[in-house]
């Protein structure tokens, strides 16, 4: 039985200014069914799913782009859920288990909905919107293993949930970050989990005064100490520094040898170092979702890399996702810039860095722990800040800044000097097609994230400057993203410095390494540039761990602490990607 989605996205439908292109276009129309009809109280268009023949007029003519019609070509149930009439539904849904397990996908693709849902924030509808489902008639529509699990929930299992967006704690909280925390658990609970998470210096802080970081780390913090009998994790790894993933990624996989944790993440380093196993989720980005049978979690991310899930006989991606076997390295090219020392004062922290040079088509990464003066450095080389010594270059630049601010303007208006062949490619690799007549203000982190580094990587400059450019993206945009970027730098003689935390994303784009040190927050220290793997075996070796490639695709991988790989490699001083079999 084919199935077919009809999705429509009332955030870009214009309706009447349209006069209904969809409807008129039609054939199931023209032939007398009622197949896009308008809804008389919302004047949007409505389309019937059973009645459309999926013959893409109405995708293709719809002058706002806000329709999406898919046929799914294999034996699909009803959604566990579906938000509404022609919106995005879930097909299956993850469970829990004995140790840890992580939900792998793209953005858009249900993974938040399907924790909502284990969580019960929101309760499974089989895409039945006429009524509110008791129960009893929830369970009943379960298959028997998730009948369990559900029954569980409703007589009064404790979970424990860390939301993605972490911004709206601010929203619904008030008050500093231990008056938080307490109401979470036990003081002498509060106390420990202070340590734990070496959040001593802020507990006194209020919730609306933390950084990025601060509130991760404050939000996972209240879901761990919680007493709970599961554990769900949203996106642990947004704002965190390399060194501050990790100890997060400890704890979660400490905390997973007592009770069941379900996580959902883009880090591959740190699913990986988390997980037992592994839930892929596939299908289309706002339009559907499928849930895969739970999988080893090396199996599993093996299968998500390769496009192609074995068991199911499902190929869901046309392409598989590339990793080198041997770390990219240094270019001979002359130098497009040579700079100087630079060093700068500030009320509480000194800053400075190394003399060095860039050559034409290199990619430069600067890796770190926070607050050590990154994105400093790469003001100064952009001319938003001045070093007190050290000066100012005189090539073009373009940069893409950590924060970015949402313009109240249209994203067509925001690209209107961009074009040429990058800007297509954009659009089409990194997916933004779908919101260019979308206000800044109305799009999610990972759409803004997107227009932004589109913007960025499209302008015409000699050296681009990105800073946390895989912020918000998930796994398979953060490979075309780069895949862009070595095209634009290779191709041409120009330059780019790429500041990130995920290793596996800088690993596949740059060339040589800044590698910064210091005490955060106090002072900072730049390198000149180093190759990679010096630049790599002195940055792991401060963050305490050591790297193999997986012998199937090169991808990769943290080694297990106290491991025989892990030792041997720390024995012979090469902390990253020693020639490692498994």
């Amino acid at each position: 039985m084919t199935i077919r989605v009809a999705v429509i996205d009332r955030d870009l439908c214009i309706q009447e200014r349209c006069g209904y292109v969809c409807a008129k276009v039609c054939p199931a129309n023209r032939m007398g069914d009622e197949c896009i009809i308008i809804d008389a109280q919302t004047k949007f268009p409505v389309i019937s799913e059973p009645l459309c023949i999926g013959c893409g007029l109405c995708v293709k003519k719809c002058p706002a782009q806000c329709i999406s019609i898919v046929n799914l070509a294999q034996e699909l149930t009803e959604p566990i859920y579906q938000y509404g009439i022609n919106t995005f539904r879930l097909y299956g849904i993850p469970l829990p288990i004995e140790g840890a397990v992580s939900l792998v996908g793209r953005n858009g693709i249900g993974k938040t909905t399907a924790i909502k849902l284990l969580s019960r924030q929101l309760n499974p509808n089989f895409a039945m919107f006429d009524k509110e489902l008791t129960e009893k008639e929830i369970q009943e529509n379960m298959a028997i293993e998730t009948r369990r699990y559900f029954a569980k929930t409703a007589e009064g299992m404790k979970v424990s949930s860390k939301p993605q967006h972490i911004d709206k704690i601010r929203n619904v909280f008030e008050g500093t970050v231990e008056r938080l925390l307490a109401t979470a658990g036990k003081k002498v609970h509060v106390t420990e989990t202070i340590e734990k998470f070496r959040i001593r210096n802020i507990k006194d802080r209020e919730i609306s005064q933390l950084s990025g970081g601060e509130l991760q780390k404050v939000a996972i913090a209240v879901a761990f100490m919680k007493d709970a009998d599961i554990y769900y994790f949203d996106e642990v790894t947004n704002y965190l520094d390399i060194e501050e993933r990790l100890r997060m990624a400890v704890l979660l996989k400490d905390l997973a040898e007592r009770k069941p944790v379900l996580m959902a993440e883009h880090d591959l380093t740190i699913l990986d170092y988390v997980s037992d196993y592994v839930n892929i989720f596939y299908g289309e980005e706002n339009v559907y979702g499928v849930v895969s049978g739970v999988k080893n979690v090396r199996a599993g991310i093996n299968e998500y890399i390769e496009g192609y899930l074995k068991d199911e006989n499902v190929r869901f991606r046309d392409h598989e996702i590339k990793f080198s076997r041997h770390s990219e390295g240094e270019i001979k090219t002359p130098a497009l810039l040579s700079y100087q020392a630079m060093e700068k004062q500030f009320k509480g922290f000194v800053f400075s860095s190394d003399e060095g040079k860039i050559k034409k088509g290199e990619i430069l990464g600067l890796v770190g722990k926070n607050a050590l003066g990154k994105s400093l450095f790469v003001k100064f080389l952009c001319g938003v800040e001045t070093p007190d010594k050290g000066e100012k270059i005189a090539l073009k630049v373009s940069y893409k800044p950590q924060y970015i601010t949402a313009e109240d303007m249209l994203v067509s208006e925001y690209l209107e000097k961009s074009g040429g062949s990058i800007f297509e490619e954009c659009k089409r690799k990194l997916q933004i097609s779908g919101f260019m007549e979308k206000k800044m203000t109305e799009l999610s982190g990972g759409e803004l994230q997107r227009v932004a580094l589109t913007k960025a990587i499209t302008a015409n400059a000699d050296i681009y400057l990105f800073d946390e450019p895989s912020a918000f993206l998930d796994i398979e945009q953060r490979f075309e993203f780069a895949s862009l970027l070595r095209k634009v730098i290779s191709e041409s003689d120009k330059s780019a410095f790429v500041v990130d935390h995920d290793i596996v994303f800088v690993d596949a784009i740059a060339n040589r390494l800044i590698v910064f040190d210091g005490e955060s927050s106090v002072k900072g220290h730049a390198s000149a540039p180093l190759n990679k793997r010096n630049g790599m075996n002195g940055f792991l070796k401060v963050a305490g761990i050591t790297m193999r490639r997986d012998k199937d695709n090169g991808r990769p991988r943290i080694n297990k602490p106290g491991s025989q790989l892990d030792t041997e490699q720390r024995d012979a001083g090469e902390y990253f990607y020693h020639d490692a079999k498994k």
